[in-house]
Protein backbone atom coordinates (compact mmCIF):
# COMPACT_ATOMS: atom_id res chain seq x y z
CA UNK A 1 0.00 0.00 0.00
CA UNK A 2 1.35 3.43 -0.91
CA UNK A 3 1.62 6.24 1.62
CA UNK A 4 -0.98 8.99 1.30
CA UNK A 5 -0.04 12.63 1.78
CA UNK A 6 -2.62 14.61 3.71
CA UNK A 7 -2.66 18.29 2.65
CA UNK A 8 -2.58 20.88 5.40
CA UNK A 9 -5.71 22.99 5.65
CA UNK A 10 -5.28 26.19 7.62
CA UNK A 11 -6.81 25.87 11.07
CA UNK A 12 -7.55 22.16 10.58
CA UNK A 13 -4.31 20.30 11.29
CA UNK A 14 -5.02 16.78 12.63
CA UNK A 15 -3.27 15.93 15.90
CA UNK A 16 -3.44 12.17 15.29
CA UNK A 17 -4.63 9.65 12.74
CA UNK A 18 -7.01 6.76 13.48
CA UNK A 19 -5.46 3.29 13.88
CA UNK A 20 -5.44 1.12 10.75
CA UNK A 21 -4.91 -2.64 10.43
CA UNK A 22 -5.55 -5.34 7.82
CA UNK A 23 -8.41 -7.65 8.80
CA UNK A 24 -7.85 -10.35 6.15
CA UNK A 25 -4.74 -12.33 5.24
CA UNK A 26 -3.34 -14.02 2.13
CA UNK A 27 -2.57 -15.93 0.10
CA UNK A 28 -6.15 -15.42 -1.15
CA UNK A 29 -7.34 -11.95 -2.20
CA UNK A 30 -10.14 -10.27 -0.20
CA UNK A 31 -12.29 -7.25 -0.96
CA UNK A 32 -15.74 -5.78 -0.54
CA UNK A 33 -18.00 -4.05 -3.08
CA UNK A 34 -19.96 -2.03 -3.98
CA UNK A 35 -19.10 1.40 -2.56
CA UNK A 36 -22.74 2.20 -1.71
CA UNK A 37 -23.18 -1.00 0.33
CA UNK A 38 -22.34 -1.09 4.05
CA UNK A 39 -19.89 -3.86 4.98
CA UNK A 40 -20.49 -3.64 8.75
CA UNK A 41 -23.42 -5.21 10.57
CA UNK A 42 -25.50 -3.20 13.04
CA UNK A 43 -23.18 -4.14 15.95
CA UNK A 44 -20.05 -3.14 13.96
CA UNK A 45 -18.48 -6.47 14.92
CA UNK A 46 -18.89 -8.35 11.63
CA UNK A 47 -17.58 -7.17 8.24
CA UNK A 48 -18.77 -8.79 5.02
CA UNK A 49 -16.22 -9.72 2.40
CA UNK A 50 -15.38 -11.86 -0.63
CA UNK A 51 -12.35 -14.10 -1.21
CA UNK A 52 -10.81 -15.44 -4.42
CA UNK A 53 -7.54 -17.08 -5.39
CA UNK A 54 -6.61 -15.09 -8.50
CA UNK A 55 -6.36 -11.57 -9.90
CA UNK A 56 -5.47 -9.95 -13.21
CA UNK A 57 -8.19 -11.26 -15.53
CA UNK A 58 -11.96 -11.04 -15.95
CA UNK A 59 -13.97 -13.75 -14.18
CA UNK A 60 -15.81 -16.42 -16.14
CA UNK A 61 -19.12 -18.03 -15.21
CA UNK A 62 -17.23 -20.93 -13.60
CA UNK A 63 -14.89 -18.82 -11.43
CA UNK A 64 -16.22 -19.07 -7.89
CA UNK A 65 -15.58 -16.67 -5.03
CA UNK A 66 -16.18 -17.40 -1.36
CA UNK A 67 -18.63 -15.18 0.51
CA UNK A 68 -18.01 -14.61 4.20
CA UNK A 69 -17.50 -12.17 7.04
CA UNK A 70 -14.71 -11.18 9.39
CA UNK A 71 -15.33 -11.35 13.14
CA UNK A 72 -13.56 -8.29 14.56
CA UNK A 73 -14.28 -9.53 18.09
CA UNK A 74 -12.46 -12.83 17.61
CA UNK A 75 -9.05 -12.01 16.20
CA UNK A 76 -10.40 -11.04 12.77
CA UNK A 77 -11.52 -14.61 12.15
CA UNK A 78 -12.87 -15.33 8.64
CA UNK A 79 -16.30 -17.03 8.71
CA UNK A 80 -17.16 -18.75 5.44
CA UNK A 81 -20.83 -18.36 4.44
CA UNK A 82 -21.20 -19.45 0.82
CA UNK A 83 -20.00 -19.05 -2.75
CA UNK A 84 -20.90 -17.22 -5.96
CA UNK A 85 -20.12 -17.53 -9.66
CA UNK A 86 -21.97 -14.28 -10.57
CA UNK A 87 -19.58 -11.46 -9.77
CA UNK A 88 -17.18 -8.87 -11.13
CA UNK A 89 -14.18 -6.98 -9.79
CA UNK A 90 -16.01 -3.65 -9.64
CA UNK A 91 -19.03 -4.67 -7.59
CA UNK A 92 -18.31 -8.18 -6.36
CA UNK A 93 -21.54 -10.18 -6.14
CA UNK A 94 -23.54 -7.27 -4.63
CA UNK A 95 -23.03 -8.79 -1.17
CA UNK A 96 -25.07 -6.82 1.37
CA UNK A 97 -26.88 -6.93 4.70
CA UNK A 98 -30.68 -7.02 4.55
CA UNK A 99 -32.33 -4.51 6.89
CA UNK A 100 -35.02 -5.45 9.38
CA UNK A 101 -35.69 -8.66 11.30
CA UNK A 102 -33.01 -11.29 11.96
CA UNK A 103 -29.46 -10.99 10.63
CA UNK A 104 -29.68 -11.75 6.91
CA UNK A 105 -27.35 -11.24 3.99
CA UNK A 106 -27.92 -11.45 0.25
CA UNK A 107 -25.61 -11.93 -2.72
CA UNK A 108 -25.93 -12.66 -6.43
CA UNK A 109 -25.13 -16.08 -7.87
CA UNK A 110 -26.00 -18.34 -10.78
CA UNK A 111 -29.19 -20.18 -9.86
CA UNK A 112 -29.46 -23.02 -12.34
CA UNK A 113 -28.64 -21.60 -15.78
CA UNK A 114 -29.71 -18.05 -14.93
CA UNK A 115 -28.41 -15.25 -12.72
CA UNK A 116 -30.34 -14.98 -9.46
CA UNK A 117 -29.53 -14.28 -5.83
CA UNK A 118 -29.33 -16.02 -2.48
CA UNK A 119 -30.55 -14.95 0.96
CA UNK A 120 -28.98 -16.44 4.08
CA UNK A 121 -30.22 -16.01 7.67
CA UNK A 122 -27.22 -16.07 9.99
CA UNK A 123 -29.23 -16.77 13.14
CA UNK A 124 -30.86 -20.02 12.01
CA UNK A 125 -29.11 -23.07 10.51
CA UNK A 126 -29.85 -23.98 6.92
CA UNK A 127 -28.95 -23.41 3.30
CA UNK A 128 -29.41 -20.00 1.64
CA UNK A 129 -32.75 -19.41 -0.07
CA UNK A 130 -32.55 -18.87 -3.83
CA UNK A 131 -34.32 -16.02 -5.63
CA UNK A 132 -34.81 -16.06 -9.42
CA UNK A 133 -33.40 -12.56 -10.04
CA UNK A 134 -30.17 -10.82 -8.99
CA UNK A 135 -30.32 -7.87 -6.61
CA UNK A 136 -28.88 -4.39 -7.12
CA UNK A 137 -30.21 -2.92 -3.90
CA UNK A 138 -32.75 -3.47 -1.15
CA UNK A 139 -35.47 -1.20 0.24
CA UNK A 140 -34.83 0.33 3.69
CA UNK A 141 -37.51 -1.89 5.26
CA UNK A 142 -36.12 -5.06 3.65
CA UNK A 143 -39.39 -5.96 1.93
CA UNK A 144 -38.24 -5.77 -1.69
CA UNK A 145 -35.18 -5.39 -3.87
CA UNK A 146 -34.54 -3.95 -7.31
CA UNK A 147 -32.92 -5.95 -10.10
CA UNK A 148 -31.42 -5.55 -13.58
CA UNK A 149 -30.09 -7.94 -16.23
CA UNK A 150 -26.40 -8.19 -15.29
CA UNK A 151 -25.67 -10.34 -18.35
CA UNK A 152 -26.82 -7.55 -20.68
CA UNK A 153 -24.86 -5.03 -18.60
CA UNK A 154 -21.73 -7.14 -18.92
CA UNK A 155 -22.16 -7.50 -22.68
CA UNK A 156 -22.45 -3.75 -23.16
CA UNK A 157 -20.00 -2.53 -20.50
CA UNK A 158 -17.15 -4.92 -19.72
CA UNK A 159 -16.43 -5.28 -16.02
CA UNK A 160 -19.86 -4.25 -14.74
CA UNK A 161 -21.93 -7.35 -15.40
CA UNK A 162 -21.75 -11.13 -15.20
CA UNK A 163 -20.83 -13.83 -17.67
CA UNK A 164 -23.77 -15.93 -18.84
CA UNK A 165 -23.80 -19.41 -17.29
CA UNK A 166 -22.13 -22.02 -19.50
CA UNK A 167 -25.31 -24.11 -19.35
CA UNK A 168 -27.65 -21.26 -20.30
CA UNK A 169 -29.42 -21.58 -23.68
CA UNK A 170 -28.56 -19.04 -26.36
CA UNK A 171 -31.01 -16.21 -26.86
CA UNK A 172 -31.43 -13.50 -29.53
CA UNK A 173 -30.26 -10.90 -27.01
CA UNK A 174 -27.52 -12.96 -25.37
CA UNK A 175 -25.03 -10.15 -26.05
CA UNK A 176 -27.35 -7.19 -25.62
CA UNK A 177 -27.94 -6.68 -29.35
CA UNK A 178 -31.36 -5.06 -29.05
CA UNK A 179 -31.12 -1.27 -28.85
CA UNK A 180 -33.62 -0.42 -26.09
CA UNK A 181 -35.95 -3.36 -25.27
CA UNK A 182 -39.35 -2.80 -23.72
CA UNK A 183 -39.37 -6.15 -21.88
CA UNK A 184 -36.22 -5.57 -19.83
CA UNK A 185 -35.09 -2.89 -17.39
CA UNK A 186 -35.55 -2.50 -13.64
CA UNK A 187 -37.44 -5.26 -11.86
CA UNK A 188 -39.01 -5.15 -8.40
CA UNK A 189 -38.42 -8.37 -6.45
CA UNK A 190 -40.49 -9.40 -3.41
CA UNK A 191 -37.89 -10.73 -0.97
CA UNK A 192 -40.44 -12.90 0.85
CA UNK A 193 -41.91 -14.69 -2.18
CA UNK A 194 -39.29 -14.15 -4.89
CA UNK A 195 -41.96 -12.85 -7.27
CA UNK A 196 -40.79 -10.09 -9.61
CA UNK A 197 -42.28 -7.62 -12.07
CA UNK A 198 -40.86 -5.10 -14.50
CA UNK A 199 -41.46 -1.59 -13.18
CA UNK A 200 -39.42 0.48 -15.67
CA UNK A 201 -38.30 -0.74 -19.08
CA UNK A 202 -35.16 0.38 -20.89
CA UNK A 203 -37.37 1.70 -23.69
CA UNK A 204 -39.39 3.80 -21.23
CA UNK A 205 -36.23 5.29 -19.72
CA UNK A 206 -34.90 6.07 -23.20
CA UNK A 207 -38.10 7.98 -24.00
CA UNK A 208 -37.70 10.40 -21.07
CA UNK A 209 -36.68 13.90 -22.21
CA UNK A 210 -34.43 15.77 -22.43
CA UNK A 211 -32.29 13.36 -24.40
CA UNK A 212 -28.51 13.83 -24.34
CA UNK A 213 -27.47 15.91 -27.34
CA UNK A 214 -24.62 13.57 -28.32
CA UNK A 215 -26.56 10.29 -28.19
CA UNK A 216 -27.73 8.75 -31.47
CA UNK A 217 -30.17 6.03 -32.53
CA UNK A 218 -27.44 3.45 -33.11
CA UNK A 219 -26.50 3.30 -29.43
CA UNK A 220 -27.52 0.32 -27.31
CA UNK A 221 -28.93 1.00 -23.85
CA UNK A 222 -29.01 -0.50 -20.38
CA UNK A 223 -29.94 0.58 -16.85
CA UNK A 224 -27.47 0.19 -14.02
CA UNK A 225 -26.50 1.06 -10.42
CA UNK A 226 -30.01 1.21 -8.96
CA UNK A 227 -30.44 2.63 -5.44
CA UNK A 228 -33.58 3.10 -3.32
CA UNK A 229 -33.97 6.37 -1.44
CA UNK A 230 -33.90 6.31 2.40
CA UNK A 231 -37.68 6.85 2.43
CA UNK A 232 -38.22 3.86 0.13
CA UNK A 233 -40.36 5.99 -2.19
CA UNK A 234 -38.00 6.66 -5.13
CA UNK A 235 -35.13 4.97 -6.90
CA UNK A 236 -32.13 6.53 -8.61
CA UNK A 237 -30.30 4.79 -11.45
CA UNK A 238 -27.95 5.30 -14.35
CA UNK A 239 -29.32 5.18 -17.88
CA UNK A 240 -26.33 4.16 -20.00
CA UNK A 241 -25.80 3.85 -23.76
CA UNK A 242 -22.81 2.61 -25.77
CA UNK A 243 -21.68 3.33 -29.33
CA UNK A 244 -20.27 0.82 -31.77
CA UNK A 245 -16.74 2.08 -31.07
CA UNK A 246 -17.15 1.29 -27.36
CA UNK A 247 -17.52 4.85 -26.08
CA UNK A 248 -20.52 5.35 -23.82
CA UNK A 249 -22.52 7.89 -21.88
CA UNK A 250 -24.55 7.76 -18.68
CA UNK A 251 -27.23 10.05 -17.30
CA UNK A 252 -28.59 10.03 -13.75
CA UNK A 253 -32.34 9.49 -13.46
CA UNK A 254 -34.91 8.94 -10.71
CA UNK A 255 -38.41 7.47 -10.62
CA UNK A 256 -40.79 6.10 -8.04
CA UNK A 257 -40.10 2.49 -7.02
CA UNK A 258 -43.10 1.61 -9.20
CA UNK A 259 -41.38 3.17 -12.22
CA UNK A 260 -43.58 6.26 -12.40
CA UNK A 261 -42.60 9.94 -12.66
CA UNK A 262 -39.25 9.15 -14.34
CA UNK A 263 -37.07 12.22 -14.74
CA UNK A 264 -33.50 13.23 -15.57
CA UNK A 265 -31.63 14.69 -12.59
CA UNK A 266 -28.80 16.53 -14.36
CA UNK A 267 -29.67 17.20 -18.01
CA UNK A 268 -26.72 17.22 -20.37
CA UNK A 269 -24.18 15.88 -17.84
CA UNK A 270 -22.44 12.52 -17.76
CA UNK A 271 -22.81 11.21 -14.20
CA UNK A 272 -21.16 8.18 -12.65
CA UNK A 273 -20.90 7.34 -8.92
CA UNK A 274 -23.73 8.53 -6.71
CA UNK A 275 -25.60 7.79 -3.49
CA UNK A 276 -28.65 9.10 -1.66
CA UNK A 277 -27.85 11.58 1.11
CA UNK A 278 -31.46 11.79 2.32
CA UNK A 279 -34.91 11.32 0.83
CA UNK A 280 -34.55 14.45 -1.31
CA UNK A 281 -30.82 14.79 -1.98
CA UNK A 282 -28.36 12.83 -4.12
CA UNK A 283 -24.56 13.14 -4.02
CA UNK A 284 -22.95 12.36 -7.39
Amino acid sequence: MAAVAVPHISGCRPTSLPPVRPITRGPAHHWFGYYDKLAFDATERYVLGMRVGFEGRPPTSTDAIRVGMVDLGDGDRWIDLGRSTAWNWQQGCMLQWLPGGPRRIAWNDHVGDAVGSRVLCLDTPGEPRALPRPLCCVAPDGSFGLSIDFVRAGALRAGYGYAKAATAPRSPDSRGLRRAPDDDGIWRVDLATGESRLVLSIAAADAVLPAPHNWDRSMRHWLHHVAVSPSGARMAFLHCAVRRDGSFGARLMTATVEGEDARVVVPGARVSHFCWRDADTILA
